[in-house]
């Protein structure tokens, strides 16, 4: 995992979330390396509508796992998706929006920035 990594927008990737807790590495940040086969990189605030479809494609991430330190998610969280399951939702119409200084570039290798400048937060996509 690198120190210094970037967002798609070429600056310091900044942290996603403390709470809940998100990352492949649990720091709060989207950060990747070789051993995150399912490219945790793309920081969206989740909405009910991805959580459910989330849900129906085997990806529960609505009900809390205490073994895992994990409450579940709520509509509202920030939380570090995995890059083909957020365009997965993005080609079904149900894609959170993201917060592009907390995306790691390497979402950019599963798709493009205008898709995410698309779906960004309010404010974010000037950046």
């Amino acid at each position: 995992m690198s120190q210094n990594a970037l967002n798609v927008l070429g600056t310091p990737l900044v942290p996603c979330s403390y709470d809940p807790l998100t990352g492949y590495y649990r720091d709060g940040c989207c950060n990747t390396d070789a051993h995150d086969h399912g490219s945790h990189v793309i920081c969206a605030k989740v909405t009910q509508a991805f959580l459910d479809f989330s849900v129906a494609r085997g990806n529960d991430l609505v009900t809390p796992r205490p073994e895992y330190r994990f409450a579940g998610l709520k509509a509202g969280d920030r939380w570090c998706l995995c890059a083909m399951r957020w365009r997965e939702a993005l080609e079904a119409g149900v894609a959170p929006p993201v917060v592009l200084a907390c995306t790691h570039e390497r979402a950019l290798a599963f798709v493009t920035l205008t898709q995410l400048k698309a779906s960004a937060l309010d404010g974010d996509a000037q950046n």
